[in-house]
């Protein structure tokens, strides 16, 4: 048998039957081949299929076992190995952690935590919940076999210990023996992502610093033949590790080990990688950290350095949180004023001898152009450079069709309700950031059909449009906003102006939460501290701040249904991913005591805010929330699955989500469970179509529209086939809110998609203005196909939507707007929160000064791959054609006989010896040439008619694929211009006076200039020309009526007024049917006169 020999000659083949006679060999310690008996029986066992005894004797073997040799028998044991290995070395690691991660899950001390201990207790919750009997899954990598050692899944971990050998430790000692060897021929061999795949899985930290520092020293003896420019071995080291970090590994103590050694590697070397730091700093939450590195970058006081650390700074912003970027703000050097200890010396203390030390020392240490450029990084930490530069971007380069808009108005009639509010929301997201509201200033008329909840939905909208407009916010809502002395006016428009207002501060509220804070506390009505509550949970995002909490809670206990769901959401939002045990406490105590399901809700959704991206921490609250009777609280639980796992790819996650979305038998816990899959996944687009396939044509309506929503969320911006191939067939749903997600997930697929990009496009944008013309179609798909054409060109066709950063972390206001939005089943205000998952695509290149200089980059493609797609033809009205009137036979043969008659009578009267009149002039040859050029003109129409008559015949894909073969490839943009996530792989910087920090990712880039002592060129910013009026407030009832008409009239005159100025009398006039408004005064008495009275 082949493989089976040695050199003293062939091995019986009885040894196949009875290889007991060769281990008895083995065993004899004087035998002198030992080995070779130990090779021959793994070679044995192995064509036995016995693989994990073939494997103990392959190690028993020692040197003879050839790690290099190319066959089957060596690569099935070196596999098998690797497996063995990374097992043992798993739980050798992970047994003590295993202890620490369970201490430091938070205790719930709550009705449905109590018990928990119990064994009666455990096999009740992990019975409904283990789904498809897990211990007898078969074994699979450590990636997803660690992230069921949770509280989720007990019994997952005893089916696995159970399948697997245990080696004896003269076993493991040869088997680590081997893997060295493994190791040491792939180092030597530069091959370092497989010792970091294997040492990642082993959770050997140990293995994975010692491949760095290898990598490290051999790049330092190469350094002389690396060419410049190129990214070193232990650079793309470093990006791979982070990579599979934050995508691959699932389990969150695990990425937390590893970024604590990448950072504390990344230190140690001489010139690190500062982008990769800024990363690790942010998940670790490690402030001091971040403002060290600033601080260090800024003390070299060179061009580079300074671009490199307002670079980090932009990063810091778009990836921590507000109460991170506070600290390291607090924590940037400011330049003391010389007044302050001057005054600190009248009553000395021994503190005020410290301060006064440090006071001393800082000028020192920090030069004043230092001060100038740490004042500037305070800047961009809190927000203001990017929202500044973001808002000028989407300005300048607005391409928002307004015949889209107008037509979808004009095919939804404005006395209805939810078609008011379609219309509003398009208009929103058409716009959104744009700071365009010249629709309502057009359609004043229409705006005033807005009542009640419409009115304060369409209030909001101005602060979807104006998102980010910080230095004129209260110039504008001014005229909405509640006042103290005011007479009158519309609580929903105050309502809905402090939305707003939140809305334009979005994750950003450090300048507005005060102003909320006093409004929220103040206001009396229950539909302004609706409005006050969701604009401080949007401005006070991740906040963590107490106070606020506190005051939110005070109107939760209220028990008013109307406030308490924006209190419970808002609530959730200010202490977003904070898991902080005290709020979720009083939160699940009050949703178990409370009669109302909108507060229910609203704190369930809050709770599942709270544990956003906390993974392993949040189990024992969805645990508690998944087995409670009430729907509303499980709905909660699946919520609290999808953002605390959002983005991992988590198996455990992904399993109990499908158990949940077959097994529930609530309809709207069974939706939201297959549409929360999309949060998990949206790193792996791909992977969704094939999971949700079969619930897409599930018997329930409510499974199919989760799987159509789950498309949308996670393969938003890709324009994935897949996926729209699923969603082609629902349109024609015969259920009709299933028609409305699969139109809104379409448009979440194809936005900023061009026909060049995906042929689908063109058919698709057809669809939908069919479908909201159609007034057959039924209101609530004509409600989705509104905000469809909303979202697919949303912020003026110039942003995407983003649940991730450029820069590849979690976007924490994009996943919280996302799932905040899909609650607009039960509440359409919402809608607006998924203004927050817009991102820009823009490329702005900002020098070491933060100016904006004009040059152009270079794209290597064709200009139509990524350009904007066509706006639509405006047809314009034609007259109505006259039909011909019909002619009788008889009328026709009396006119000819006329005419005869009149040419007879003519020829008689002529007279005869008239005169000749002068001949025409004879051309006879220039006739022809008339003709001819006439026939060649006909023939040069008549190919220019066939080729238009082919183009019409061909396809939009195959007009676009012409189109894209004519085109040069490569072409120059401007700074400041849209370029899509998928151009970012064209886009380079030709060698020229700008060079970027690092390699592109989109947004805000820092360049270096290669030339600084010549003169620059800066773009000018067009935002600071344009003003924004103020409308003055009406005081009265009469001056709001008045005001409604006389404004319209104004704005046609000048033309330029904005248009929330001019919405203002329309949004801001009482409704005539408002509940508790003014009655109308009683007529007069009057007397009734009759015939008989009068006779006498």
């Amino acid at each position: 048998m082949p493989g089976l020999t040695s050199a003293s000659g062939s091995w019986d083949f009885s040894l196949m039957k009875s290889p007991n006679s060769s281990e008895a060999l083995y065993e004899d310690e004087s035998f002198p081949e030992r080995q070779l008996a130990s090779l021959v029986l793994a070679k044995v066992y192995y064509h036995l299929q016995e693989y994990n005894e073939s494997m103990t004797f392959a190690l028993g073997a020692g040197d003879l076992f050839k790690l290099d040799k190319q066959g089957e028998f060596e690569e099935t044991i070196i596999s098998r190995c690797v497996d063995t290995y990374i097992s043992v070395s798993a739980g050798r690691h992970s047994a003590p952690e295993h202890k620490a991660t369970n201490a430091s899950l938070p205790t719930l001390a709550t009705s449905f935590a109590n018990g928990a201990g119990d064994a009666n207790a455990a096999a009740a919750l992990t019975s409904p919940t283990t789904p498809f009997s897990q211990s007898t899954l078969p074994s699979k990598s450590l990636l997803s076999r660690a992230s069921t050692n949770t509280a989720l899944e007990p019994t997952v971990q005893e089916g696995k210990a159970g399948s697997s050998a245990n080696p004896d430790r003269a076993t493991q000692a040869a088997l680590e023996k081997v893997i060295e060897r493994l190791f040491e021929g792939c180092l030597r061999e530069g091959r370092y992502r497989q010792v970091v795949g294997i040492a990642v899985e082993a959770r050997n930290l140990e293995v994975l610093r010692r491949v760095i520092k290898r990598a490290s020293d051999d790049e330092k003896k190469l350094s002389g033949k690396q060419a410049d420019g190129t990214a070193g071995p232990t650079e793309e080291l470093m990006e791979y590790v982070l990579d599979i970090c934050m995508s691959v590994v699932q389990e969150r103590g695990l990425r937390t080990e590893i970024l604590r050694l990448i950072l504390d590697l990344l230190s140690e070397i001489p010139t690190p990688d500062y982008f990769s730091i800024a990363k690790c700093v942010v998940y670790l939450d490690q402030d001091n950290e971040a403002q060290e590195m600033l601080k260090k970058l800024v003390l070299q006081d060179d061009q580079s350095s300074t671009a490199i650390a307002y670079q980090i700074a932009f990063d810091l912003y778009d990836n921590g949180t507000q109460e991170f970027l506070a600290k390291v703000i607090k924590q940037v050097p400011v330049k003391e004023e010389p007044e302050n200890p001057s005054s600190s010396l009248e009553n000395p203390t021994e503190s005020d001898q410290l301060l006064g030390e440090l006071n001393e020392r800082a000028p020192s240490e920090f030069s004043d152009k230092q001060f100038e450029v740490f004042d500037r990084i305070r800047k961009i930490l809190d927000g203001s450079e990017t929202i500044r530069l973001n808002l000028e971007f989407l300005y300048r380069n607005n391409h928002t069709d307004l015949s889209i808009l107008n037509k979808v108005k004009d095919s939804l009639e404005g006395r209805t309700s939810i078609f008011h509010t379609a219309v509003t929301f398009c208009n929103a997201f058409m716009n959104q950031g744009t700071t365009n509201d010249k629709f309502f200033r057009d359609n004043l008329e229409w705006l005033g059909k807005a009542v009640n909840w419409s009115k304060f939905s369409a209030t909001a909208a101005l602060g979807v449009i104006h998102r980010g407009n910080l230095t004129q916010s209260r110039k504008l809502l001014e005229p909405y906003l509640p006042k103290r002395a005011s007479l009158g006016g519309s609580i929903f428009s105050q309502g809905g102006a402090l939305y707003a207002y939140g809305l334009i501060y979005a994750n950003h509220g450090a300048d507005a939460l005060d102003y909320l804070k006093e409004q929220f506390n103040e206001a009396q009505e229950e539909v302004i501290q609706h409005g006050g509550a969701l604009g401080l949970g949007i401005a006070g995002m991740a906040t963590g701040s107490e106070q606020i909490y506190e005051s939110l809670k005070n109107v939760l206990y209220t028990d008013s249904a109307l406030n308490g769901e924006a209190v419970g959401l808002s609530m959730g939002l200010i202490m977003l991913g904070t898991g902080n045990i005290k709020a979720l406490e009083d939160m699940i105590t009050y949703a178990h005591d409370t009669q109302h399901e909108k507060i229910v809700r609203g704190l369930a959704v809050g709770m599942a805010l709270i544990m956003y991206g906390r993974q392993e921490g949040a189990d024992e609250l969805i645990e508690g929330l998944l087995n409670d009777p009430d729907p509303t609280l499980r709905y909660g639980g699946i919520m609290t699955v999808a953002l605390a796992y959002c983005g991992t790819g988590s198996n455990k996650a992904v399993r109990k989500l499908l158990h949940v979305a077959v097994s529930d038998v609530n309809d709207d816990v069974r939706r939201i469970a297959v549409m929360s899959l999309g949060f998990i996944l949206f790193r792996k687009p791909g992977s969704v179509p094939r999971m949700v396939e079969l619930l897409s044509e599930s018997y329930n309506p409510h499974v199919r529209y989760g799987a159509a929503m789950a498309l949308g969320i996670s393969c938003a911006g890709t324009g994935l086939d897949e996926a729209i191939d699923l969603l082609e067939p629902m349109i024609k749903d015969p259920t009709d809110f299933v028609r409305q997600g699969a139109l809104i997930s379409l448009a979440m697929i194809m936005v900023q998609q061009n026909e060049a990009m995906n042929p689908k496009v063109a058919s698709i944008r057809k669809t939908l203005k069919k479908i909201v013309g159609d007034r057959h179609e039924d209101a609530m798909t004509k409600f989705g196909c509104a905000l469809a054409l909303g979202i697919i060109d949303a912020g003026g066709r110039n942003c995407t939507i983003g649940l991730q950063t450029q820069t590849g972390n979690l976007n924490m206001a994009g996943i919280v707007g996302m799932a905040v939005f899909i609650q607009y089943w039960y509440w359409f205000p919402f809608t607006h929160f998924l203004s927050l998952s817009f991102i820009p695509t823009s490329m702005i290149g900002l020098d070491h000064d933060l100016d904006i200089p004009s040059f152009k980059f270079h794209s290597a493609t064709r200009p139509s791959l990524f350009d904007y797609p066509p706006e639509q033809e405006v047809k314009t009205d034609e007259a109505p054609t006259l039909i011909a009137t019909a002619v009788l036979s008889t009328t026709a043969q009396a006119k000819r006989r006329a005419q005869k008659k009149e040419r007879a009578q003519r020829r008689e009267s002529m007279d005869i010896d008239q005169a000749p009149t002068t001949p025409k002039t004879a051309a006879p040859v220039s006739d022809k040439m008339e003709v001819d050029e006439e026939t060649k003109d006909k023939e040069g129409k008549s190919d220019e008619k066939k080729d238009s008559e082919a183009e019409k015949d061909a396809s939009p894909a195959e007009i676009a694929k012409k189109k894209l073969e004519k085109e040069k490839v490569g072409y120059e943009i401007e700074n400041m211009s849209r370029v899509l996530p998928a151009q970012l792989k064209f886009i380079s910087f030709p060698s020229g006076r700008y060079k970027p920090v690092k390699k592109p990712t989109g947004g805000v880039i820092l360049l270096i200039d290669t030339q600084p002592a010549e003169e620059k060129e800066l773009i000018e910013e067009k935002l600071k020309k344009a003003s924004t009026e103020k409308a003055a407030a009406p005081t009265t009832l009469e001056d709001m009526r008045n005001e409604s008409f006389s404004l319209r009239r104004q704005a046609d005159a000048q033309g330029e007024a904005s248009g929330a100025a001019a919405a203002a009398g329309v949004l801001t006039a009482v409704d005539e049917d408002e509940e508790g408004a003014e009655e109308a005064e009683c007529p007069r008495e009057f007397e009734y006169f009759s015939d008989n009275e009068d006779e006498d």
